[in-house]
């Protein structure tokens, strides 16, 4: 059953499905915060020192000899995090410097996270409107009455330019400044104020609307339930949840707003499979297939790689993959805390009745022991038996256009999801670019003695693969409109159906 789907068999998270799984999973906060100021700095230090040892021991980036860059880079933002430790006061600052010091490893499976409660938390503050990026500069999104226009593009504020500002205020913190994705993700909270010390919020701004450029004073406040509600818009518009809806006759709409999927979720997966499985003839007279990843942030492979399955056919999909994976190899970092914890994990499976999944991580901990016990850092999976050759085969094959929609924080689960779909030319990527995939997976949440962080640690590694560590997928249809609605990205599929009853071709093809 696994063939073709070794390298895929995976639970992988981008940024806020690791928060999701990091709270499900956490520790409480510890019982007694730092009361001092010199308290707060000597802990800011301390964890992230043990953040550094945790990962040095651990992840597999620091033995990866295709990346000696890894390990430069955690120095490098160990001694980063620690000038910021040292300018630590209170629980906001000490969570500040965390990300300060996740920013200078420049990956985004790596790293570690603050674990103070509420003692973190600051009051959300905006100026009173809503941005968002859109490949060549930040627009307002929306905004209250006296802001700047809805639409009206950032120029400058105090005399810095747009992009410089949300370099040294975002991307100084958060995020990966190289990647094109988490520009169109996380430019937009440069007008969203967190309480992080380190930087100067924007006072003065200059925005230009239709030629004519004004400048707004900022008066920066807590924000309201209009403005969380602008700020949900702003970053996923109208998206639905799982299931498959039609917009307009011979057009299915297919929603896939996660790939960690709650109890609900993964019915409603189940449910969308199945139908589609069943009635196979209806899709395949259909005019396009729109698959909307908008919010989708990673999760677990198997909901996209099981619809690819139902709409291609099973062996065609297992075909693409294992021609796309070949020479590709997982190495688990065998070191005794990833060891221990893929065992429990297998373990865990097994109890909640995943016995074929729970029987293959098996495998992979016993591998890990006995790379432990002989002393070497990696366990390598072996290449997996050849396929059957009694294998069913598919139905008619599936040619009607797929746009898949591409937000900018897809990432993990969510670019694989794009590896699969993309092997068939049927396929168009609309909407943004993505972000881009460490080839570090299957994350684990390791806690920090002092019950204050936790540490990310992930413990293989995929070599030879063919999407490189940083490698973005780019659409062949890019949405710059402001508003990402779904009528909005309807409008830029059916153009494109147009284009092609007319015998032009795809956008950007």
């Amino acid at each position: 059953m696994f063939h073709a789907l070794r390298k895929r068999f995976s639970l992988q998270f981008g940024a806020a499905a690791l928060a999701a799984l990091a709270c499900g999973l956490s520790a409480a906060a510890p019982a007694a915060l730092p009361a001092t100021p010199a308290a707060w700095r000597d802990a800011a230090h301390a964890d992230i020192e043990a953040a550094v040892r945790i990962t040095r021991e651990n992840h597999p980036g620091v033995l990866d000899a295709r990346n000696p860059g890894f390990a430069a880079n955690l120095e490098a933002a160990r001694r980063h995090g620690l000038a910021l430790a040292g300018q630590v006061t209170d629980a906001r600052s000490y969570t500040a410097a965390v990300e300060g010091f996740n920013v200078r490893i420049k990956d985004g499976h790596a790293g570690m996270f603050a674990r103070l409660g509420d003692a973190k938390a600051a009051q959300l503050r905006w100026p009173g409107f809503v941005t968002v990026w859109r490949g060549d500069g930040l627009y307002v999104h929306s905004a209250q009455p006296g802001q700047p226009a809805v639409g009206s593009r950032l120029r400058s504020c105090d005399g810095k330019a747009a992009g410089q500002l949300i370099r040294d205020n975002v991307f100084s913190f958060q995020g990966r400044v190289d990647e094109a994705g988490q520009w169109w993700s996380r430019a937009r909270r440069v007008f969203l104020d967190d309480g992080n010390p380190f930087i100067a919020l924007p006072r003065r701004c200059r925005f230009e609307s239709k030629g004519r450029v004004q400048e707004h004073v900022l008066a920066w406040r807590a924000i309201d339930a209009e403005g969380e509600r602008w700020l949900d818009d702003s970053n996923g518009g109208d998206a639905g949840p799982v299931g498959v809806s039609e917009p307009r006759k011979n057009l299915f709409w297919v929603s896939m707003p996660t790939f960690h999927p709650n109890e609900a979720e993964r019915a409603a997966y189940r449910a969308m499979t199945a139908e589609l499985e069943a009635q196979r003839a209806r899709w395949l007279s259909l005019d396009a297939v729109v698959v909307d990843l908008r919010k989708n942030q990673g999760g677990s492979s198997s909901w996209s790689q099981g619809f690819a399955e139902a709409l291609w056919g099973k062996e065609r999909v297992r075909k693409e993959s294992a021609a796309y994976d070949a020479g590709v190899e997982v190495w688990w970092r065998a070191s005794p805390d990833n060891t221990s914890y893929v065992a429990s994990l297998a373990e865990r499976l097994a109890r909640e009745g995943s016995t074929e999944v729970a029987a293959r991580i098996a495998v992979y901990a016993q591998g890990m022991r006995d790379a432990l016990a002989a002393g070497k850092p990696f366990y390598v999976e072996p290449e997996d038996p050849a396929p059957d050759a009694a294998a069913t085969p598919d139905g008619p094959a599936f040619t009607r256009p797929v746009y898949v929609i591409v937000p900018g924080n897809c990432a993990s689960a969510c670019l694989d999801a794009l590896d699969v779909f993309t092997r068939f030319p049927n396929t168009v990527l609309v909407g943004a670019p993505s972000s881009a995939d460490s080839t570090y997976m299957d994350v684990r949440v390791a806690e920090l003695e002092s019950g204050r962080a936790a540490v990310i640690v992930p413990n293989k590694v995929y070599v030879n693969r063919k999407r490189a560590n940083g490698e973005i997928y780019k659409p062949q249809i890019e949405v710059r409109d402001v508003a990402w609605t779904g009528a909005t990205l309807l409008k830029a599929v059916e153009a494109d159906l147009a284009r092609r009853a007319a015998g032009g071709r795809t956008a950007g093809r």
